[in-house]
Order: C-alpha cells, then sequence, then structure tokens
C-alpha cells in the first residue's frame, strides 16, 4: 500500500517538472543588419575637390556586428540641411568583417563643376553619407557639414626661386583676382619643407592679385641644405559674428632649391693704423669695425710694402678686429688691409688700406 501510494506521487509530480521546464521566452525578431549612421563625417576643400571621411560603423541599428556592408550613397545638395539623399556618387564596399573595437575610416572625393563653383562667396554645400547594408538598405543620414563655394584662383606655373646672400629669393605671377566684395580676400601662403621631411612651414604670406609679379626673400633658411617650395592661393570670407572661411587653392608646382652658401661675409670698414715705439720694442696696432655676419668666422690681415705684393699675417682667422704687428723694421711705410671669412672658408674683399711709417 505504501509502495502504491508513493508511485501515485511521484506519477502526479513529473508533469509539474515538465512544466517548469517548457516556459521558454519568445523569440527575438531577425537583425535587419542595418548599418548605424556614421556620425563622424569630416569635409574638407582644396581648389575644386572635397574629401569626405567618415568612421565606418561597426554597429547596427539593434546592436549587433555588421555582417556585410554594400555601397555609401554620397549626398549632396545646396540646402542648408539635407532631408533626404541628393546622390552625387557612391564609395565602395567594405571588404570583409571587422571587429566592434576597430575603427576604421573610408573616404571620398567630390569633384565640383564650374557650375556649383562660383562667383557669390557665401553659397554652400551640403554633404551626407548614408552607409548601406548588402541588400542596399540604409538606416538614414550621417551627420551633415557644409563646404564653401567661394571661388580660389589658379595655382601659379612660373614659381621659381634663387639662392642669395641674403636667402632664397622666390618669384612668381600671381592670377587676376575676380571682382568680389570687400569681405573677400585673396593671398598666396608660401610653404616650405627640407628634402626628406614632410612637415611643411609657412614662410609668408602676400596679397593675391593686385600686384602681377610678386617676390620674398625666406632668410629663415639653414646653408648647405636643399629645400622644397610650393604657394597655393587661399580665398578668405569674412562673415559677421563667425569665424573666418578660409577656401584652398591647389598646390603650384614644388620648385627644389640647394642653399650653397657660396657668399662670402661683408667687408671689413674703418680699418685704422697706429705706431707705436718710442721707449719700447716698436709695433703698429690695427683696429677695425667688427663684421656683423651670423656666420662670421673671423678675419684675415694683410701688409704689404711700397709696390709689393700683400702678405697674410695671421695663420689662423682672427676673433677680433684687432691685431699688432712686431714685424715692423725702422724707416718703412706698411699697407694694410683686412678682409672677413665665414665658417666655410668664404672670403670678402679686402678692404681699404691703412697706412703707417715707422721712424
Amino acid at each position: 500500500m505504501r509502495l502504491l501510494a508513493r508511485r501515485l506521487l511521484l506519477a502526479l509530480g513529473t508533469p509539474l517538472v515538465f512544466t517548469a521546464c517548457a516556459n521558454i521566452a519568445p523569440p527575438e525578431p531577425p537583425s535587419l543588419d542595418l548599418p548605424k549612421p556614421p556620425s563622424e563625417l569630416h569635409a574638407t576643400r582644396k581648389g575644386d575637390k572635397v574629401t569626405l571621411t567618415w568612421t565606418i560603423p561597426t554597429l547596427t541599428t539593434d546592436r549587433q556586428a555588421v555582417r556585410s556592408f554594400g555601397v555609401t550613397r554620397i549626398c549632396r545638395a545646396l540646402q542648408a540641411e539635407l532631408t533626404k539623399c541628393t546622390q552625387v556618387g557612391e564609395a565602395v564596399p567594405v571588404k570583409g568583417v571587422r571587429k566592434s573595437q576597430e575603427l576604421k575610416t573610408a573616404s571620398y572625393i567630390d569633384v565640383l563643376t564650374g557650375a556649383i563653383e562660383g562667383d557669390s562667396f557665401t553659397s554652400f554645400l551640403t554633404y551626407a553619407v548614408e552607409v548601406l547594408n548588402a541588400d542596399g538598405r540604409g538606416a538614414g543620414l550621417s551627420n551633415q557639414v557644409r563646404v564653401s563655394l567661394a571661388r580660389t584662383l589658379p595655382p601659379p606655373k612660373d614659381l621659381n626661386a634663387r639662392v642669395t646672400a641674403q636667402g632664397v629669393v622666390l618669384n612668381w605671377t600671381s592670377a587676376a583676382a575676380p571682382p568680389s566684395p570687400p569681405t573677400v580676400r585673396f593671398v598666396y601662403r608660401v610653404y616650405r619643407r627640407q628634402e626628406g621631411d614632410q612637415q611643411r612651414v609657412l614662410v609668408s604670406e602676400l596679397p593675391a592679385g593686385s600686384e602681377r609679379g610678386l617676390s620674398l626673400t625666406d632668410s629663415s633658411i639653414g646653408w648647405q641644405k636643399t629645400y622644397e617650395y610650393h604657394t597655393e592661393e587661399v580665398t578668405l570670407v569674412a562673415q559677421e559674428g563667425k569665424p573666418e572661411v578660409q577656401v584652398e587653392g591647389d598646390d603650384s608646382p614644388e620648385v627644389k632649391v640647394f642653399a650653397d652658401d657660396v657668399f662670402p661675409p661683408a667687408v671689413p670698414l674703418g680699418l685704422q693704423a697706429v705706431f707705436s715705439g718710442p721707449g719700447q720694442q716698436p709695433f703698429i696696432d690695427l683696429v677695425w669695425a667688427p663684421d656683423t655676419d651670423a656666420d662670421l668666422n673671423g678675419y684675415n690681415v694683410y701688409r704689404r710694402e711700397e709696390g709689393a705684393e700683400p702678405v697674410k699675417l695671421n695663420a689662423e682667422p682672427l676673433k677680433t678686429p684687432a691685431y699688432r704687428d712686431g714685424r715692423v723694421a725702422a724707416g718703412k711705410r706698411y699697407l694694410y688691409s683686412v678682409s672677413a671669412v665665414d665658417v666655410r672658408g668664404n672670403e670678402s674683399e679686402r678692404s681699404d688700406e691703412a697706412g703707417e711709417t715707422v721712424p
């Protein structure tokens, strides 16, 4: 009897166990695999080319990893805000499946036509992108960016460079500036980079369009180095209450120049010769004005007698603008001159002579 009761209880308890195990949650809907719209779209313009870059989304709108991509639609319009995509191009699909922690970027170059780039100087283009999945569906537009349509001048084609004692002299012909309001300026910016170094240095900025022949001297160079120069025109548009708009034009062809210092220092000035002798060993003191060249290494002193050629008196360049000649003889007249020497051995012409007679 007890055994029967126990079996009955087990039989009654079994459905309860099965009922608890069968309580399964409703299935989730399948992912639509729609990439989230990019939020890091950026735009830069140079000449008639607008370069768009954006971060490729790694997650779908339902926070799943993106399995595959289709094309990315490039959207553009003259309106201040895009409400739908007016497509002007496509970026190729992203290859492969990526891990969610990776951040990769894609890019697209849009070329402006003359009909778009105008003379209003206040017009803008608005850009956005839409990333599609492999089925050609997207979740909407990215953040929107605006690009000025102000006209830029063509780059000079005749930029040339030559080395002088003062530095590298650059010359080029300016393009004529179009009619524009007072809020618009055109300037040329000249850049320099040392050979083997990608970092460019702004040398100077000159107004464009007002004078046809432009020139500047880059005196900040280092000698015995090779430099590459280029210039670009920049259109500057002032906006009331907003930062100034700057639109860069295309770069001119680069010109290369080797800054070879073959230029001597300035000729020393003010040479004086004074004899001293009574009561002591006779000598002639020489003094002159110091040379101010930055690369000066010293001075050479030359002496000659009447009808003879000058002879250098010092073995090494003198570091100070003074010299005492103790190898003089009574009854003779000596004529002195001085030259300056730089660190590369370039020697100036000799100064005007100063004469002194030993009694």
